[in-house]
């Protein structure tokens, strides 16, 4: 960004002069609020400038949160990608959900139609490994856009809903039981669940993402495979 920005009519802050800043100001507003709470306004106001003075480097919020999902990826140390396309495919989308993971706002972005085309070609390296990975287990340019979005949605999901479970509040503000105890149930009518009963909440707290992975990457290509399709 060629401009510096200074705060307008304050004083005691330093001058935002660097994106760096900037996006380090919505940083924190996200991980304090939400990223639905994030406004420019609000932005403005959280860095000491005048939000006037912040549109002559942002747009809009849309393009914040891209400019930020952008610098989110970038920042994410690639890993070797494996010459075996199997492989390939398993660690980048490993890779992808790591990256979720660690800033799971970020997975909801991605959810909304769209916005996974606006982001840099440099962001999209995990998308084009797994789409190059499908491709070199013999799937067709559209076999293998599928393949990534059937592993899409097993990623996201996986993100969201551990994400979410572990943020769920009470009207008071309590955390809540993360997952449910099936102790207690009849077990004439719901046998295998009465069976685990408060064995749940541990079981469900695993990390089988991996595992997970491997078995769906297996099928999907195995799938094609038995079919004749690839």
């Amino acid at each position: 960004m060629s401009r510096s920005l200074a705060p307008q009519g304050r004083t005691g802050r330093p001058p935002l002069t660097s994106r760096a800043q900037i996006l380090e100001a919505a940083h924190r507003l996200i991980d304090r609020d939400g990223w639905e709470k994030l406004t420019i306004r609000r932005l403005a106001a959280e860095i000491g400038v005048g939000a006037t003075t912040l549109y002559h480097h942002i747009r809009n919020k849309e393009d914040l949160l891209i400019l930020l999902l952008n610098d989110h990826v970038d920042r994410i140390e690639r890993p070797p990608l494996p010459d075996d396309p199997r492989e390939r495919v398993v660690v980048a989308a490993t890779a992808m959900h790591d990256a979720l993971a660690a800033w799971p706002w970020a997975a909801e972005i991605l959810t909304v139609d769209g916005f996974v085309g606006l982001l840099d070609a440099s962001a999209l390296w995990m998308v084009e490994a797994v789409l190059a990975g499908a491709e070199g287990c013999g799937c067709t340019p559209d076999q293998a856009v599928h393949v990534f979005r059937s592993i899409w949605y097993y990623t996201v999901g996986e993100i969201l809903v551990r994400a979410h479970s572990a943020h769920r509040r009470t009207a008071d503000d309590r955390p809540v039981r993360r997952e449910p105890s099936f102790a207690g149930l009849d077990a004439t009518r719901v046998p295998h669940l009465a069976a685990i009963g408060d064995r749940w909440p541990a079981l469900a707290a695993r990390d089988t993402y991996g595992e997970g992975l491997r078995a769906f990457v297996d099928g999907l290509l195995g799938r094609r495979a038995a079919r004749g399709d690839v």
